[in-house]
């Protein structure tokens, strides 16, 4: 199929972009920046925006930028922005090697870190970043700035705390400490599918003890979340195999799991506890 006819707006400033958004919204004017989310369900008809607003010629959304305090990423940069490093810290090493599990390479060479967190899909990655480093999601329209903690920005599945008229201009993410520590793992039935159920863990080691520890699940909900009863069971305490299955068993239980028709809740929380326990496994390698 291909979609229904829509008016394509072409901004060249990011006033002019939410100026021009506030006006179509009411038409169910959407924003266009990679597209890897939106053109296929346009293709459906599952959407028929009547208006587009492509932001791909606005100058400077394609920047990431660091202040040694916060990582800023704009509105139009891309998925494989991260396949390296993009900051000295191990926030960057982090980012490089969830970015790898991300559909797959032409999709990241297009796709976009903003547009995925507006997309909301419960199984994106940088939707499960976002939460679980306690990122700051920056809502920009004509009535001005507004910021929103990433745990309040995920409403529901594809579903967010982002009005009608606002875009997503950017995403701060906290550096981490120097000497931290991160696990990421999902599980998917082929590589590049949707993740059915995804963890990133951080912490640090204070004399051999876990501190400061975030764990996150997505996936397995429908919006991913830390598991404050997961990171209960590692705080204080030194990694072992023992302590990583706890917090793993823990975040099983703290779930309301998701069923569909081809998974049910129980399987989704086996998933929640292996991807955890593969997560924490693998912040110590």
């Amino acid at each position: 199929m291909k979609p229904a006819p829509f008016i394509r707006h072409v901004p060249k400033t990011l006033d002019e972009a939410v100026k021009i958004l506030a006006e179509v919204a009411p038409e169910d004017g959407r924003i266009l920046a990679g597209g890897q989310s939106l053109v296929p369900i346009m293709a459906f008809r599952l959407a028929k925006p009547a208006h587009l607003v492509d932001i791909n010629e606005v100058e400077g959304l394609d920047k990431i930028s660091s202040d040694g305090k916060t990582l800023t990423i704009r509105a139009r940069v891309r998925h494989g922005a991260f396949h390296k490093p993009v900051v000295d810290n191990p926030l960057g090493a982090l980012l490089a090697y969830v970015a790898r599990h991300i559909a797959h390479y032409p999709i990241r060479m297009r796709g976009t870190y903003c547009g995925s967190c507006s997309h909301a899909d419960p199984s994106s990655e940088w939707c499960l970043t976002a939460t679980t480093l306690d990122g700051t999601m920056v809502a920009k329209s004509v009535r001005g700035e507004r910021l929103i903690p990433a745990s309040e920005f995920f409403d529901s599945i594809m579903t967010t705390a982002l009005k009608e008229d606002e875009l997503l201009a950017e995403v701060r993410l906290p550096l981490l400490a120097p000497d931290a520590k991160f696990g990421f793992y999902e599980f998917s039935r082929r590589a590049g599918d949707f993740a059915m159920s995804s963890s990133l863990v951080t912490y640090r080691l204070d004399g051999g003890f876990m501190t400061d520890v975030h764990v996150g699940v997505g996936g397995a909900e429908p919006h991913p979340r830390r598991i404050p009863e997961a990171e209960a069971e590692l705080t204080g305490k030194a990694p072992s195999d023992t302590v990583f299955r706890a917090a793993a068993e823990a975040a099983a239980n703290a779930v309301d799991a998701m069923e569909d028709h081809q998974t049910t809740a129980e399987y989704r929380r086996d998933l929640v506890r292996a991807v955890v326990r593969r997560a924490l496994e693998h912040s110590q390698a």
